[in-house]
């Protein structure tokens, strides 16, 4: 959780800036975290990070590019140190909001099968300021939660009520969206994810997540139209670009949606495929919220890697001992809610292993 101290200290480095660059996650809880403070202070360029896990050293590029005088990272659990150094070199501060449970947040390499974490403590490098509601009294909001506690503006609670659902999280301030948008809701809501299949705001939830993984120049069009319109129903405009492109990608979404239904056995769902379109998170969250007390895991396969997107009860524990000992891996996230890249060639022992995990 953040105390009002953290929140009053990131609120004076997003007052003291001019050009601040925001690096976010590249989900709808990174998304709206940035939406919901750039367009409070009205300045500020984002940046979706699309590596995964960390944010990498090829990102340095675009703070050269857009030069910034101060660079912040929102949802984001991993960086490379060569990152941060090649910032600090710039004398930009660092400021770094999350809430991922991570035992060290600094990645050494971005292909290190030894030592996945930098040795140093975050907090104590000289110009990086590190704020994550999981230290100290620990909490579950996502990012966009404390990004609309630091804004504090009324008009964004749609932003806060779309980044907190997509992260499968229903917030305390959804009763108020409730009353403000009841057109948008659902009725007896009982959890995030109800909301998120079952209601407007969900939809409206569902186009940014899927237009996010779109090709770089319509997500920044995306973006350019996010920071400027006044309701959320805009966005259900169907004559708007965005929902026509939308409906292109829902289409081979749900395609793949109906094909993963097919791999449905008594305790997991394994569902793995190719092609153009990375949405096993999306593809994961769905399934889970269809199939309830099953092990659900969607890998997509990219040349020599799998990004793979696990929900389950213990999903933070099969993960882990699921890529324990692959060459290259990389897993974490929360308790129920992870993600992992292995090379492919690791597939068939994973597979294996989840499951035998999994019983």
């Amino acid at each position: 959780m953040l105390n009002q101290k953290q929140i009053d200290e990131i609120k004076e480095f997003l007052a003291r800036s001019q050009n601040p660059l925001f690096f976010f996650d590249n989900d709808c809880d990174g998304l709206a975290s940035f939406l919901i403070l750039a367009r409070a202070y009205g300045k500020g360029r984002g940046v979706a990070i699309k590596s995964s896990p960390a944010l990498d050293s090829s990102y340095i590029r675009k703070i050269h590019e857009l030069n910034p005088d101060a660079v912040f990272i929102l949802d984001k659990p991993l960086v490379e140190q060569a990152f941060i150094d090649e910032t600090r070199k710039m004398n930009l501060p660092i400021i770094w909001i999350d809430h991922h449970e991570v035992s060290n947040p600094l990645r050494i390499t971005p292909e290190n099968s030894n030592e996945n974490f930098h040795e140093m403590d975050v907090e104590k490098q000289e110009g990086v300021y590190y704020y994550n509601s999981k230290l100290g009294e620990k909490s579950s909001e996502p990012t966009t939660y404390w990004s609309y506690k630091i804004a504090g503006k009324k008009e964004d609670l749609w932003l806060a009520v779309v980044g907190c659902i997509a992260d499968n999280y229903l917030p305390e301030f959804s009763e108020e969206f409730a009353k403000q948008y009841p057109e948008l809701w659902t009725d007896n809501a009982r959890n995030a994810f109800q909301v998120l299949y079952d209601s407007e705001i969900g939809k409206i939830t569902r186009i940014l997540g899927a237009c996010l993984k779109d090709k770089t120049s319509n997500v920044l069009r995306m973006i350019r139209f996010l920071l400027k319109i006044s309701s959320p129903q805009e966005i259900l405009n169907e004559e708007d670009s965005i929902f026509s492109r939308f409906k292109q990608i829902d289409k081979k979404y749900q395609k793949l949606l109906e094909k993963a239904e097919e791999f449905v056995k008594d305790k997991i769902l394994y569902f793995q495929y190719g092609g153009d379109l990375s949405i096993s998170s999306d593809l994961a969250n769905e399934l889970s919220y269809k199939h309830p007390g099953k092990t659900i895991v969607v890998a997509y396969i990219s040349g020599t890697k799998a990004n793979i997107s696990i929900r389950s009860k213990k999903a933070k524990e099969i993960t882990l001992k699921a890529i324990e000992g692959f060459e290259n891996a990389t897993g974490g996230g929360h308790e129920q809610a992870t993600g992992a890249k292995i090379l492919v060639e690791d597939l068939p022992k994973f597979k294996e292993r989840i499951e035998k995990l999994v019983g």
